[in-house]
């Protein structure tokens, strides 16, 4: 078993955002004061390049910045996400495949300690999607020399649902250290992909920010949570609850964090991104300047409001 195993087991790694001007433009020296901020939170490692950060829409060398300033900000491990934005048919997944080595192969390069593997959304359309996804992670594996995540991601956000079978199956590598799942709101899907991983000794990680109590209960052991990119503590609290065996305080920070994810993570679900940048603004994270999402939708004001009044009110 990888050390990294025990080393992540029962904490939380905050999907970090990535400061952005109006125009997209990184915003470096709001980040490297918003690295520092959240590397001395309670936190087990944290997860650059991931969605909440939009790592798979930056430039190269953006990438390559963002993950130098976090490596320089904390010495906690770096999970980098690796991938493309989607894959849209059979005839570009190979291209698909080698860009996402290829990220993981500079990940490496820039110091991460692992690498979060995108699944391709073509595979699901395959006959041998599962075959072709275990392939896709022991090559990234090989090449990148790094220990594995792997990313059950639903499918409105350009994932492909790993089946139980596939989980198991991914679990068994040797090189990986666990998976994480973001269904969503799908609940029995849940469910089945933490209990596929069960008995595998390896990571059982909840990327459900609408259903973070539920999925500890249903077996998750950490958290790899975009609702972390901000009011660490409040995700923090309730794994940390949980993990004790405290039930109280596990139900009372269970409820509380609920609230701020249904402030910020609903449809449109794309526009989590930006109320996550809103509620960092509010909590001194950000300057205002650098908290935009270009890729994100276009949001009406009464929805930082929403944002706003919820964090008051916690």
């Amino acid at each position: 078993m990888h050390p990294l195993v025990e080393k992540l087991r029962g904490t939380l790694l905050p999907a970090v955002v990535t400061p952005m001007d109006s125009l997209g433009v990184v915003a470096y020296e709001a980040l490297e004061s918003y690295a520092s901020a959240i590397a001395g939170e309670p936190i087990g490692g944290v997860a650059v390049w991931a969605h909440t950060g939009r790592g798979l829409y930056l430039s190269e060398a953006d990438r390559g910045k963002v993950l130098a300033t976090w490596r320089a900000a904390t010495r906690a491990p770096l999970v980098a996400g690796v991938g493309v934005p989607r894959s849209t048919g059979a005839g570009s997944l190979q291209e698909a495949e080698d860009a996402t080595v290829a990220m993981a192969v500079s990940a490496a390069g820039l110091g991460a300690d692992a690498v979060m593997v995108y699944p391709l959304a073509a595979y699901g359309s395959l006959p041998d999607g599962s075959a072709a996804a275990v392939r896709l992670h022991q090559r990234v594996a090989a090449e990148s020399g790094l220990p594995l995540v792997g990313f059950y991601l639903h499918g409105e956000a350009g994932g492909y649902p790993y089946p139980p079978a596939l989980i198991k199956e991914l679990l068994s590598l040797p090189e990986m250290l666990g998976v994480k799942t973001a269904t969503l709101d799908r609940a029995i899907d849940c469910q089945d992909a933490v209990w596929a991983g069960r008995s595998t000794g390896k990571l059982l990680i909840t990327g459900e920010d609408r259903m973070y109590g539920p999925s500890m209960m249903w077996g998750a052991d950490t958290a790899l949570v975009g609702i972390a990119a901000a009011q660490v503590e409040l995700s923090a609290a309730v794994l940390r609850a949980w993990t004790s065996g405290d039930h109280t305080a596990f139900l009372t920070a269970s409820e509380r964090l609920d609230r701020f994810a249904a402030a910020t993570f609903y449809a449109p679900i794309e526009g989590y991104v930006q109320r996550m940048l809103w509620a960092a603004v509010w909590e001194g994270l950000l300057p205002e300047a650098a908290a935009h999402d270009p890729y994100g939708p276009a949001l009406a004001a009464a929805e930082r409001d929403r944002v706003i009044r919820c964090l008051e009110s916690l």
